[in-house]
């Protein structure tokens, strides 16, 4: 394991408007329906990620949502469900729909991009490093990496943000020589998979995800600006060139209250 993790200094998000405009005409790979219900329900998706919208806050009524996109209840009715089903709202009969205490839903596919994921979301954000140094692999990262162990492995604590919001914190492994230049880019471009194509590697695969939830200790607590009893999903993850030869091992701690996970089965 790498050094200990610190305490930087995290901005905590402000507030950003959207525009919330009626959905473009459908084109003709996707059903007038489906398109309506689904555009919606993104554009809606935006406005929360980007603090249109606020954790804890209502909704503007079905009514009043209908009207604002030109569409019938029935519509708004499913984009909310949607809503619901990806974790962004809840709905209380009687009440309303709120926003609920997370508002960013990332996305765990083959090809997981924290930018992309991001930008799915309708949020800003980037990878920010806190430490840097060489190591050596322990029995864990050799076999995740498929390497001798005590291999030499570019070791980098990453903290991801969205929307000045602290979203994960990370320990990610890297073989060296291969990606000895690897931890200047990110610093550089707030980005591994920019990184990566600088060594090379012009696309790369998620291997496997291990998911489990969990209470963070102090450190990571600190870094994700909350309480130690408040739980983080911890993502245990192996990404892979398209040789099928491993580039990187990391354990990342996500926000619990602040982010949604989806686990994409479809990607190709």
């Amino acid at each position: 394991m790498g050094a200990s993790l610190g305490n930087p200094c995290v901005a905590f998000m402000t507030a950003m408007t959207t525009s919330l405009t009626s959905p473009q005409p459908p084109t003709q790979d996707m059903p007038e329906r489906d398109s309506f219900w689904s555009r919606i329900a993104q554009q809606l998706a935006d406005a929360i990620g980007q603090g249109h919208y606020m954790p804890g806050e209502r909704l503007p009524s079905e009514h009043a949502l209908a009207e604002q996109f030109g569409v019938n209840r029935h519509t708004i009715r499913r984009s909310l469900a949607n809503l619901g089903q990806r974790g962004l709202v809840r709905s209380t009969q009687g009440r309303g729909t709120f926003v609920e205490a997370f508002a960013v839903d990332l996305v765990l596919g083959k090809r997981t991009r924290h930018r992309q994921g991001l930008a799915q979301a309708g949020v800003r954000g980037g990878l920010q490093i806190i430490q840097s140094e060489t190591v050596q692999a322990n029995a864990d990262q050799a076999q995740a990496l498929d390497l001798a162990l005590g291999s030499p492995l570019l070791y980098l604590q990453v903290l991801g943000e969205g929307a000045g919001q602290p979203l994960h914190v990370s320990e990610r492994y890297f073989p060296l020589p291969r990606f000895a230049r690897l931890s200047n880019v990110v610093q550089s471009s707030g980005s591994i998979t920019e990184a990566f194509a600088q060594h090379g590697v012009s696309d790369y695969l998620r291997q496997e995800s291990r998911i489990s939830a969990r209470l963070p200790n102090t450190e990571v607590a600190a870094l994700l600006s909350q309480t130690s009893t408040r739980p983080v999903l911890l993502v245990t993850s192996v990404n892979v060139d398209t040789q099928g030869v491993p580039i990187e091992y990391a354990r990342a701690w996500f926000a619990g209250d602040r982010v949604t996970l989806t686990v994409k089965h479809d990607e190709l």
